[in-house]
């Protein structure tokens, strides 16, 4: 795939200040002000020295700038047993350029599960307007069990880590050993660890952190998997949300399974676009003068394909890695057709260019730039594993033969990628979560933020989270591409996300933006590049949100 001043500690006790931290053990936490579901005055005691930690600020690198500091804190692995085994957890901050004019810290994550956050103040820095930059200190961080923070891993080889395969009659058994045997690699190499890399002890962290630097409440800015993270906080600390932007939205209710499912569900009518798409252009790139022709060409190709792999400059496509990369592809028209004219040609014996051809088949790889050489090289799928399959064991199914029965109805259903997203995964064998299922509902103010055409979180995905956070407001972005809306040159999108930033007035009613050509172009630029220190915008590998 791949300047912050302190503010004055609170003028309230650091055991009530850390107590909602603990009242979470529950699907649904009570409010902030409740007291903490630990009640022992030695719970409570070592939670006092959690809070009163002092992180040590240093520069983060030698090539990072100066004023961009980076420091280590502990928390507990398992805030049941706060006195327990402890974690580090990596942070970093830029301090507000106008302390005049702060107004308080902005936390943020890029997606994943398992991206990198700690670089990511960088990038906001450099995209975020002047007047936000003023209002904010930036708060980066690698949640629990990723980069820099306790990094977790499994010891998988790249083969692997491959977790989305299509169903074959003749290779489904072979997939089931392989998930049982990445359930089993990961269940002996971090079996302690990994049941607490959860979607909500990283939302405990997150409070934490707030309580470490003297803060009453955090805004955020999280994108993709980043909005559920969101979400979970809200739910478990309403009390300490400020302003919060949640933009390319996770549907709670469907974490896990059901998100990846989507991928399928939502691939299906970007195809049809795209056919129309193509149609209307077949002078110009001669794949069709109807849809249905259009639909064809991909298809023969694919068959062509599934009987002796496309090889362009040497690298070979199969049929199933045509059908997975243009999931991703088709949520551009313009990216899927310019692509499937180079596979064309290829199919045809004609020189083709990988580069052109790459985002449709993801040749080039995913990459996970900015990693630090010594971090495992199955970080990002450990940790992405362990929340998928340990944040809700209950989505799925314990027997491996539900799974050929999804992924045989869903080829059919959706053919595009129906396969991929419902056949067997390691979560079918993993162990129980460790807690229940968050259930997000509550009424805490946020803006959700979310364009038409999603490669990875389709719209009927943010329309879901908008309908769950029900203080909330959403804009939406009709004709916009790709994944990750703010900030990306659009008058309207941007405008509306910075004033609730800047203001923290959420818009009178929810808010419908087109998107421009250049906002458009903006998020195929994003989508083609991999992942670099300080991108504010979400992973681009096609499997992961």
């Amino acid at each position: 795939m791949r300047r912050r001043r302190l503010a004055p500690l609170l003028a309230v006790s650091v055991t009530a200040t850390l107590a909602p931290v603990l009242a979470t053990s529950t699907a649904t936490a009570a409010p902030a002000a409740t007291p903490s579901t630990v009640s022992t005055s030695a719970a409570k005691g070592t939670l006092d020295r959690y809070v009163k930690q002092k992180p040590q600020w240093k520069r983060c690198d030698a090539d990072a700038p100066a004023e961009f500091e980076c420091a280590t804190v502990k928390v507990p692995l398992d805030y049941r047993v706060p006195g327990g085994k402890q974690i580090d957890l990596a942070i970093s901050r830029l301090k507000s350029t106008a302390p005049d004019k702060r107004h308080g810290v902005l936390f943020s994550n890029p997606g994943g599960p398992g991206g990198q956050g700690l670089y990511m103040p960088l990038g906001m820095q450099d995209r975020l307007p002047e007047s936000a930059r003023q209002k904010y200190d930036l708060i980066g961080f690698d949640p629990r069990g990723v980069g820099l923070s306790s990094p977790v891993s499994c010891d998988l080889e790249p083969d692997e880590e491959n977790w989305l395969r299509p169903y074959k009659e003749e290779t489904f058994d072979r997939h089931v050993a392989w998930a049982r045997d990445v359930a089993a690699k990961c269940k002996e190499k971090a079996g302690d660890t990994l049941p607490h890399i959860t979607t909500r002890n990283a939302a405990r962290d997150m409070d934490l952190l707030r309580a470490i630097l003297g803060e009453k409440k955090i805004s955020y800015v999280g994108y993709s998997y980043g909005t559920y993270l969101g979400a979970v906080y809200t739910q478990l600390f309403p009390g300490r949300a400020d302003r919060f932007v949640l933009d390319s939205a996770i549907d709670p209710a469907r974490a896990w399974r059901g998100m990846v499912q989507w991928w399928a569900e939502g691939a299906e009518p970007a195809f049809d676009r795209w056919t129309e798409w193509a149609a209307e252009r077949s002078e110009k790139y001669g794949l069709g003068d109807t849809p249905k022709e259009v639909g064809r060409t991909f298809w023969d190709l694919v068959a062509q394909a599934d009987e002796k792999p496309i090889e362009v400059e040497g690298w070979p496509n199969t049929g199933d890695d045509i059908r997975s990369g243009m999931r991703a592809a088709v949520f551009s028209p313009e990216y899927a057709t310019e692509g499937l004219v180079e596979l064309k040609k290829a199919a045809a014996g004609e020189p083709a260019s990988a580069k052109k051809l790459a985002a449709f088949t993801g040749s080039e790889g995913a990459g996970t730039a900015g990693t630090a050489a010594e971090l495992p090289s199955d970080n990002m799928t450990a940790s992405m594993l362990a929340v998928i399959c340990g944040d809700n064991s209950a989505a799925w199914s314990r027997d491996p033969e539900s799974y050929r029965r999804d992924a045989i109805e869903d080829k059919g259903r959706y053919p595009l990628f129906g396969d991929f997203a419902s056949s067997i995964k390691p979560c079918a064998f993993w162990d129980r979560s460790v807690e229940p299922a968050t259930e997000v509902n509550n009424k805490v103010g946020s803006l959700v933020v979310q364009n038409e055409w999603d490669s990875q979180t389709p719209l009927p995905s943010g329309q879901a989270l908008h309908a769950t956070l029900k203080g909330s407001k959403m804009v939406t972005v009709l004709g916009g591409e790709g994944h990750g809306v703010y900030p990306n040159g659009n008058a309207c999108t941007d405008g509306t996300v910075t004033d609730y930033l800047l203001t923290g007035k959420l818009p009178a009613k929810d808010v419908t933006c087109r998107a421009t050509a250049d906002s458009n172009a903006e998020a195929r630029k994003n989508q083609k590049r991999d992942v670099l220190p300080g991108s504010p915008l979400p992973q681009r590998a096609p499997d992961r949100f």
